[in-house]
């Protein structure tokens, strides 16, 4: 069963550095942030072995400020630790996550 990689300062780098991974910015008192949290767990499960999925909590954490983000939700894709694709707002159905996914994946690791 996949598990989203809890991400903070000293381990953003790490986990973003190579491959894909697509990271949720967000807090706890953020509704919004709440509600996309099991699609997030979705996605874990769903991309296991493909894609790694994170969450990083904004108010612990001032890795965030370097990708501007100023809005939360914000799920930012990372293309071998670069951004790659970012998205502002909740997708609960997780549509936007997957079509960010899909553009970057390749096509052998889809099946």
């Amino acid at each position: 069963m996949g598990k989203y990689v809890e991400l903070n300062d000293a381990n953003f780098d790490g986990n973003t550095a190579t491959g894909l991974t697509l990271v949720d910015f967000w807090a706890p008192w953020c509704g919004p942030c709440r509600a996309v949290a099991p699609t997030i767990e979705k996605l874990a499960e769903e991309y296991e072995g493909k894609v790694t999925i994170g969450k990083l909590n904004v108010d612990d954490n001032q890795i965030a400020a370097k990708f501007r983000v100023m809005s939360i939700p914000t799920v930012i894709l990372f293309k071998d630790g670069q951004p790659a694709e970012m998205y502002v707002g909740a997708d609960i159905s997780g549509n936007k996550y997957r079509q960010m996914i899909a553009k970057h994946l390749p096509v052998a690791a889809t099946n």
